[in-house]
């Protein structure tokens, strides 16, 4: 079956058969209205849903870490390697995933990229028990990064649905509704902590397994692909060659980069700084899972600030903002404050993920204003684009990671990493108004 909508008589025959729609057109208000937008919302539910426990897959090693006690034989520097592996691999994996859509259809690739999560969920319930080798557990945590190439794959599909005047909102909410994986997956993590106690991390998988097997059934039944998203493999070779890819990609090592390293990390973060106030697995896991909610819920925000303000605006000032809480955090370390320095980390979740959302708005904004009469040029640079700079943002993830195993290894605190991200931010900032703020006759518009 093919599936079509307001086919017109002009429309050639349909290059594939499975549910694949052959005409789809949503920047024309007609077809939007008449068709369109349901389609594209039916596709963005199940869309959240499918990389939300994508991003949960991901996220699972920043939960088990909690669980390692003393009997794993595991020092803190080994943990933040445990959480900066599947990071790594999800950054890696987010290009091919991001092509992924256009070769075998969106709907097709949600259903094979969910049932694939089935093998580092099972893998981890299999290895998780006092006395197992660090090189296992590095393994296992590496293969949970597949999780992370969900949100690219995602991403590209949504984007390709949505007019250009919704694509803010659309990929806001897609990727936040994502995110609150992380937060999702933690407060799991904590129930279990809370009910079973620190002896038994599988109960975690046993929770997973099933609702795996739900978003991919419901990604059968209710999604579909589209046959204008044609693959284009020369589509990355042009977008690397562009300038601002390598400029929103470093926007987005500071956004995403931030939020999904913090995320990872802040659980151990707090027990390896505060160890008096954190002396059991529970009492951070009761705080963790507060500022990746916050930054995913927020993300959506972001969107629908950038279709009414400009992604580049908002973009600038959030880095601002950025700066300030990292100076929060760091100030909050020196005198030993707990209540500032949650503040501070839950300042920085919730720029991050505005942050996410208004840089997102930023990529189909710089094509179409790069190309303004050719569409699917525009579509297929963006798509592109989607894909690098969420490979390079994830992988900003780890330099999270590293920054904080390097600063507790050398000062035995955070500041060290809490000075690199104020200047790292505050770089952002001068960047995105350099190039996209500042006044040049050679600024794009509308971006």
């Amino acid at each position: 079956m093919t599936l079509a909508v307001d086919k017109p008589q002009s429309q050639p025959a349909p290059r594939r058969g499975g549910r694949w729609i052959d005409d789809w057109r949503p920047e024309e208000p007609a077809f939007w209205a008449a068709t369109g937008a349901k389609v594209a919302r039916r596709n963005l539910v199940v869309s959240i849903l499918s990389e939300h426990i994508g991003f949960s897959i991901w996220s699972l090693w920043s939960v088990f870490v909690l669980f390692l006690g003393p009997r794993y034989g595991l020092d803190p520097a080994q943990k933040f390697l445990l959480t900066s592996a599947p990071t790594l691999v999800g950054a890696v994996l987010r290009l091919p995933y991001t092509f992924a859509v256009a070769t075998f259809g969106g709907r097709n690739w949600t259903i094979f990229s969910a049932l694939l999560l089935l093998v580092p969920t099972v893998f981890a319930g299999i290895v998780l028990e006092p006395g197992v080798s660090f090189t296992t557990l590095l393994i296992a945590a590496s293969v949970a990064g597949v999780g992370g190439g969900n949100f690219a794959s995602s991403m590209a599909n949504i984007n390709a649905f949505y007019p250009q005047r919704l694509k803010g909102w659309a990929l806001g909410i897609n990727a936040g509704g994502g995110n609150i994986g992380v937060a999702a997956v933690q407060l799991v993590g904590l129930l279990v902590l809370a009910t079973a106690g620190a002896a038994h991390p599988r109960l975690i998988v046993l929770i997973y397994l099933p609702l795996i097997v739900v978003a991919a059934l419901l990604a059968a039944i209710y999604m579909d692909n589209l046959t204008h998203a044609a693959n284009d493999r020369r589509a990355m070779r042009d977008v690397i060659k562009d300038g601002h890819a390598w400029v929103m990609s470093l926007l987005y090592i500071g956004t995403f980069g931030s939020f999904i390293g913090f995320g990872f990390a802040f659980g151990q973060v707090l027990q390896v700084q505060f160890k008096a106030d954190f002396d059991t697995p529970v009492k951070a896991a009761y705080l963790t899972f507060l500022g990746p909610l916050l930054g995913s819920l927020i993300r959506p925000v972001g969107g629908l600030l950038a279709d009414r303000f400009g992604g580049s605006r908002v973009t600038f000032w959030n880095f601002v903002a950025m700066a300030l809480g990292a100076g929060t955090v760091l100030l909050a370390s020196r005198q030993h404050s707990l209540p500032l320095f949650v503040t501070g980390f839950v300042f920085l979740f919730l720029f991050s993920g505005l942050g996410n959302g208004s840089t997102y708005k930023m990529i189909p904004a710089i094509f179409k204003a790069k190309h303004p009469d050719d569409e699917r040029e525009a579509r297929r640079l963006a798509t592109a684009l989607i894909g690098v700079a969420g490979a390079v943002g994830a992988a900003g993830g780890v330099l999270v990671n590293l920054a904080f195993r390097q600063s507790f290894l050398t000062y035995k605190t955070g500041d060290g990493a809490y000075v690199a991200f104020i200047a790292f931010y505050a770089l952002c900032g001068v960047v995105t108004w350099a190039v996209y703020r500042r006044r040049s006759p050679r600024r794009l518009p509308e971006v």
